[in-house]
């Protein structure tokens, strides 16, 4: 046995990335079994590999956070929305938490195109529930900031020059002045219109 060579060859590597098949995992567990140097050299990359994602990993926020529990069937217990006084939207908010709050609004089949509930109106804000199959066509806003926090569907918006994908639990403040378009890409998105006022 040329440990040398097998230990060059990268296959502890491999093995430790879990991406050997059951019969490759077996053969390195017999050598680190046989040979004292590989089970040294196989513990070294172990560390190594954990260092290197201690030094790498990132602190989620708690909006990515609940989002990636949710995903993996882990969801929280989100305290529900007040729907006489709701929130603002933001990139930290929770599209489930929403979803929730609003599910007796939402159809469960669309058959209409386009259905549209008002749920805040002040002079200072407008938030409204959409649910739609249609493109929204370019257009511009001086008089108000404009967003969109998608609850459930796909689409592609062109704001300017830039272009973002958005779908569940995500957020889009559009400058003022910007043209923006909007295209539904699933078959069709619900997500809450927001309009901040300018100079009310």
């Amino acid at each position: 046995m040329d440990i040398k060579q097998l230990v060059e060859s990268g296959i502890l590597e491999v093995y430790t990335l879990g991406m050997l098949n059951d019969a490759e995992q077996q053969y390195v567990i017999r050598l680190c079994l046989q040979y004292p140097e590989i089970k040294a050299e196989l513990t070294a990359i172990e560390i190594a590999y954990e260092q290197l994602a201690d030094l790498t990993a990132l602190n989620p926020s708690a909006n990515i956070k609940s989002r990636l529990l949710a995903t993996l069937g882990f969801a929280e217990d989100l305290p529900a929305l007040d729907l006489e006084h709701l929130p603002l939207t933001n990139a930290e908010a929770n599209h489930l938490q929403w979803i929730d709050a609003l599910k007796h609004l939402i159809p469960e089949n669309l058959e209409q195109d386009f259905f549209a509930e008002p749920l805040t109106s002040t002079p200072h804000l407008s938030q409204v529930l959409v649910i739609t199959k249609f493109d929204v066509p370019e257009e511009t806003h001086g008089d108000f900031i404009e967003s969109f926090f998608i609850l459930k569907g796909e689409c592609i918006c062109t704001v300017g020059k830039d272009t973002y994908h958005l779908h569940g639990g995500s957020f889009l403040e559009i400058p003022l002045n910007v043209e923006h378009t909007i295209k539904i890409v699933s078959p069709y998105v619900v997500g809450i219109l927001q309009h901040r006022m300018l100079g009310v």
